[in-house]
């Protein structure tokens, strides 16, 4: 597999783990809600409550183990996004990239 495969692979990995935390983040504001309603309904038992606060903590730490993992996996794709900035930013003539744009800007007039 190529270096430029192997890293597309890993920005998919971190794109479909903030896509997951996003939705878990959105299911734990929504268990939330819905224990606050369920404490308020009067025939509520106690235990449905605990039980529904036991769900939320739960996934408060799965929620809390996506972070901790994505806190690894971000630092790690930032590095790679930096050393290919300054790569490029070594590589690039300027004035290249200037007419270029200058061109577009013309033809899309």
């Amino acid at each position: 597999m190529s270096k430029r495969k192997v890293i597309e692979n890993y920005y998919s990995d971190v794109n479909n783990l903030a896509d997951l935390l996003g939705k878990m983040v959105n299911s734990y504001r929504l268990l939330i809600g819905g224990v606050g309603e369920l404490n308020q309904i009067a025939l509520a038992n106690k235990n449905d409550v605990k039980n529904a606060i036991k769900r939320v903590d739960t996934l408060g730490n799965i929620i809390d183990n996506i972070l901790h993992g994505m806190d690894d996996t971000n630092k790690h794709y930032i590095q790679y996004c930096k050393l290919k900035s300054e790569f490029l930013k070594k590589s690039v003539n300027i004035d290249n990239i200037r007419t270029e744009i200058e061109e577009e800007l013309k033809s899309s007039n």
